[in-house]
């Protein structure tokens, strides 16, 4: 069963590096807080805090993540998160809107926690979260059914250049968890529409890496009102891939070969010209083209990037995504 080989990762973080973590970036509160986007929370940060917390087996710090998330995000009446949370903002959550990667990786956290920790009050709301965004936040375009990034505001209804999704939200290894819970689901077609979605986005530019975000409106192109860039979104796919078990080739070695520069940092490209627009230096954004070539090619990570010191929100929590799966699947990468 798919929840229960996953819950042998609990444990997968170290206590010092969730401490770490979690003094800079979990609030008392509950939330996790994104110091780099003006300490705002968002439901993505909520999927995240919830799947870290039980990666290091802190029950105590996973419930109150999960107690800020389902009082103060869990405000729709879908059953699904609103995307933002502002500190700042009267009320805090001024968009109600959903994101839908958000509500994938909380209700992967919980499916998780519920499984490992027999909570079947965490594995019912998994559920109702997964069974909420398979009756609103889906589209099928001809053989393809889409991860919508919002319920509202992507839709080949909503936008001139519409249905446009985000390659990045389909969190791949979430999907066979989701798909146990709910067996009559969507979430095999899903995952395998985001496989196709993400080799037909590959194609797009020069550089073989997809945008951030991409309009299907009839042949793949870069989506009108975003730059027209691979970029940080993007920069977790093939994280996703790999911690799925995923070895594809075809798929994985452009984020190996084009992601990086020659001294490993990582490359914001424009789709159009394959230049390179910015480069992040981040422990948290190399490790991901880093564990991409060990596990193609088993190169093993470069030390600099085998310890944890956070920096801000988003590489930190991408950094304990890979050096957690290094750990448990692929050990000869440390």
């Amino acid at each position: 069963m798919a929840q229960s080989r996953d819950a042998r990762s609990a444990g997968a973080i170290t206590t010092k590096e969730w401490t770490l973590y979690k003094e800079k970036f979990l609030d008392p509160s509950g939330r996790i807080i994104d110091n780099a986007n003006g300490k705002i929370s968002h439901s993505e940060g909520q999927g995240y805090g919830l799947l870290l917390s039980y990666l290091a087996d802190n029950r105590g710090d996973f419930d109150r993540i999960w107690a800020f998330t389902r009082t103060e995000m869990l405000v729709r009446n879908d059953g699904l998160a609103a995307w933002k949370w502002d500190p700042a903002a009267a009320p805090h959550v001024a968009d109600t809107n959903n994101a839908s990667d958000g509500d994938v990786l909380i209700a992967y956290g919980l499916a998780l926690a519920g499984a490992a920790w027999q909570r079947p009050d965490l594995s019912a709301s998994a559920r109702n979260i997964a069974v909420a965004l398979a009756a609103g936040g889906l589209e099928t375009v001809g053989d393809l059914v889409l991860l919508k990034p919002g319920n509202s505001g992507f839709a080949a209804s909503d936008r001139k250049d519409g249905p446009v999704v985000n390659p990045s939200y389909w969190v791949f290894e979430a999907f066979p968890v989701l798909a146990e819970l709910v067996p009559d689901g969507p979430w095999r077609e899903v995952d395998d529409s985001g496989k196709a979605l993400l080799a037909a986005s590959m194609k797009i530019g020069v550089s073989s890496l997809p945008p951030d975000w991409v309009s299907l409106k009839a042949k793949p192109r870069p989506a009108d009102g975003f730059p027209q860039e691979f970029s940080y979104n993007a920069v977790r796919i093939p994280l996703y891939l790999v911690r799925s078990g995923n070895r594809d080739r075809a798929l994985l070695e452009p984020f190996m070969t084009q992601m990086p520069d020659q001294k490993g940092r990582v490359r914001i490209v424009n789709i159009a010209t394959g230049q390179t627009r910015q480069l992040l230096d981040d422990a948290g954004y190399r490790i991901i083209p880093a564990l991409v070539s060990c596990v193609l090619d088993g190169t093993p990570l470069p030390d600099d990037m085998r310890s944890f010191t956070p920096t801000d929100y988003y590489p930190s929590t991408l950094q304990l995504l890979a050096l957690s799966y290094a750990r448990r699947h692929k050990p000869d990468c440390l």
